[in-house]
């Protein structure tokens, strides 16, 4: 549970041009907000590939390629019909830059990378102030913009859903990861109790949920297929929350289920199965598929199993393996459904009831899996439970970062917490 340092909601009549640059796994993406107040907003956007050696060279050559697709971006989108710059001499856009990756923030402008994730591994960055080193390269590369902002994804994702729908009060990613982001009263939090903050005053959170019950796996129900998984995995007792629920993890959770049923004669006999053998071959994707296969015969699952596996099935087995997929993905719905109430009851959200800004490859493209949160939430809750509504959120890692970029640069303008 990480304080953002950002303060309260959107008003909807935040206006004018903003920055947001996004360093993903795969891309860069840089993006130009323009927030016109009442939920609208347009945007510019264009993506950078990130090579693997970028991934993994010196992490100020990172922050350095940043900055030139930033100034490139700018040159490109910001040029009047002469071809110079439609800003005024000295002049600076404020940027946010959407971070997701697990960073100590003590201001909102501030954040000491405590490990990389997604495949990075750029040396003499972590444990750095991630924040001081793009802005060094900015310098570097005279980019006319001010970083005002660091945030994560999630963070982004509940503020511009709220922007858009106020009636958001909790934002929620089901993907390859997990994760959610709530407002919380500055008086509930004692960590930051000594910074001098007005305890009637909220504050985001990023709850980094996927962490919950990691090492001690007090509270989770897992089975012996999600020990396996854990153990396996490069970091044996951590994210104990997301390897139950993340797309990452749904199909080699069916994997391992498979794999012992052919280790006790029960399925596929006397046919290779080799290929099964390997761990995380089978894709999430695949149970999807598995799900939405509307022919009698299953002929989707038909396909899966006989182009990627080179096994043939019976229909029997293929409507088990549609029963294993529809447990798993269900199962992982019904845990996101418990992480959205825990919130939802510390708030008191239940009686008035809320949204819940919902983004990420499996609420998206999962067949049923949003319907599944909700039945778990009416199980929990009772009818009430029909109070909290997930819809698809908006853009977190762009149009909430310029909003937060926007919100910060008016605190600071009204002398509010101007050191945070």
């Amino acid at each position: 549970m990480f304080p953002t340092y950002v303060f309260g909601w959107p008003t909807g009549q935040e206006k004018g041009d903003y920055l947001a640059v996004d360093l993903g796994g795969t891309n860069l993406r840089v993006c130009l907000v323009t927030v016109m107040g009442d939920g609208k907003f347009e945007i510019t956007q264009t993506k950078y590939r990130l090579t693997e050696d970028q991934k993994q060279e010196d992490g100020q050559k990172l922050f350095d390629f940043c900055a030139e697709s930033l100034k490139t971006f700018i040159e490109t989108n910001l040029a009047d019909a002469t071809g110079g710059f439609v800003l005024k001499e000295g002049e600076k856009l404020s940027l946010g830059f959407t971070f997701s990756y697990p960073c100590l923030q003590e201001k909102i402008d501030h954040g000491i990378l405590i490990r990389w994730t997604k495949g990075f591994g750029a040396p003499n960055t972590e444990g750095e102030n991630v924040a001081a080193m793009f802005r060094k390269s900015l310098e570097k590369y005279d980019v006319p913009v001010e970083l005002t902002a660091l945030i994560n994804d999630t963070t982004g994702t509940l503020l511009a859903s709220h922007y858009v729908n106020p009636t958001t009060k909790i934002a929620c990613i089901f993907g390859t990861g997990c994760n959610a982001a709530y407002m919380e009263h500055v008086k509930n939090i004692p960590k930051i109790q000594n910074l001098g903050i007005d305890p009637e005053a909220d504050i985001a959170i990023n709850c980094e949920w996927g962490a919950f019950d990691s090492f001690e796996h007090e509270h989770l129900p897992r089975t012996k297929y999600d020990i396996i998984v854990d153990e396996s995995s490069n970091k044996p007792g951590e994210q104990a929350f997301e390897k139950l629920i993340s797309g990452k993890y749904l199909g080699e959770i069916l994997r391992l289920i498979i794999c012992e049923l052919i280790d006790d004669g029960v399925l596929f006999l006397g046919q290779n199965t080799y290929k099964l053998e390997n761990p995380y071959v089978f894709d999430t994707a695949f149970l999807s598929l598995m799900e939405s296969d509307p022919t009698d015969e299953l002929l989707m699952i038909i396909g899966i199993f006989s182009h990627f596996f080179a096994v043939e099935t019976t229909l029997a087995e293929r409507q088990f393996f549609r029963a294993l997929a529809k447990l798993v993905s269900r199962r992982a719905a019904r845990l996101s459904a418990c992480g959205i109430a825990s919130i939802v009851s510390k708030m008191g959200y239940l009686e008035e009831g809320c949204s819940v800004g919902a983004d990420g490859s499996l609420y998206n493209k999962y067949p049923g899996f949003a319907d599944r949160i909700h039945e778990g939430l009416v199980d929990i809750f009772g009818d009430k439970g029909r109070n909290i509504v997930t819809h698809h959120a908006e853009d977190g890692s762009g149009v909430g970062s310029a909003i937060i970029a926007a919100m910060t640069k008016v605190r600071k303008a009204q002398g509010l917490f101007v050191d945070i």
